[in-house]
């Protein structure tokens, strides 16, 4: 986990990259893809470390987010199926609210496999909405961070937005989840547009 010191001009990072994913991410996949990649690196050397020194610290995290970055832009495809995957772990998440408690760890993995196996037959639809959805949450945790929220500050902090969870409890409950949704809905129709009319470029 980065020092708290740099939870600023991380999350200023993180508004800028996740616009870039939700209104971009299918144009862009590759580098939407490294930008995450570059995050899960860096979020995993960094917590390994433990409490060390800033400098080792900044150093493991820009070290462990190239290698990310390189290994998530290699595999293309994977990354398909990861954005697959999890969009599917997720919706079983939404469900099993209504059940309560946590959904078994086999369903879980069932639902991942089959939603990384859809996710390749229809890897344009799945990419355009895993990149808004997961875009414009990382732009609202980076939006709220720089507000002072301390969940969000934590969340930049530590290089993993999902650390703040968007169906746990958040500061401004409904209002930001509709901020959330009504952001992926955006995303998704520029995304959707603008795609096309670069394919029928293409053709012509």
């Amino acid at each position: 986990m980065l020092p708290a010191a740099y939870a600023t001009p991380v999350a200023a990072i993180l508004v800028a990259g996740g616009l870039l994913a939700c209104f971009t991410g299918y144009r862009l996949f590759r580098l939407v893809l490294g930008l995450y990649g570059f995050m899960l690196g860096a979020m995993v050397t960094t917590s390994t470390l433990g409490e060390a020194a800033t400098w080792t610290l900044l150093v493991a995290a820009l070290v462990g987010g190239l290698v990310g970055a390189t290994l998530m832009i290699a595999a293309y495809f994977v990354g398909v199926g990861l954005v697959g995957a999890g969009l599917s772990v997720l919706g079983l998440n939404l469900l099993w609210r209504f059940v309560g408690g946590e959904p078994p760890t086999v369903a879980l993995v069932i639902v991942a496999v089959l939603g990384a196996l859809g996710a390749l037959s229809i890897a344009r639809f799945v990419v355009i909405f895993g990149t808004a959805l997961a875009g414009s949450w990382t732009a609202i945790v980076g939006a709220l961070a720089l507000r002072g929220n301390p969940d969000a500050i934590n969340a930049a902090a530590a290089g993993d937005v999902w650390v703040f969870y968007p169906l746990g409890p958040v500061e401004g409950g409904w209002l930001v989840t509709g901020v959330w949704l009504a952001l992926t809905l955006a995303g998704v129709v520029v995304q959707m547009s603008t795609s096309k009319k670069k394919q029928r470029g293409k053709k012509e």
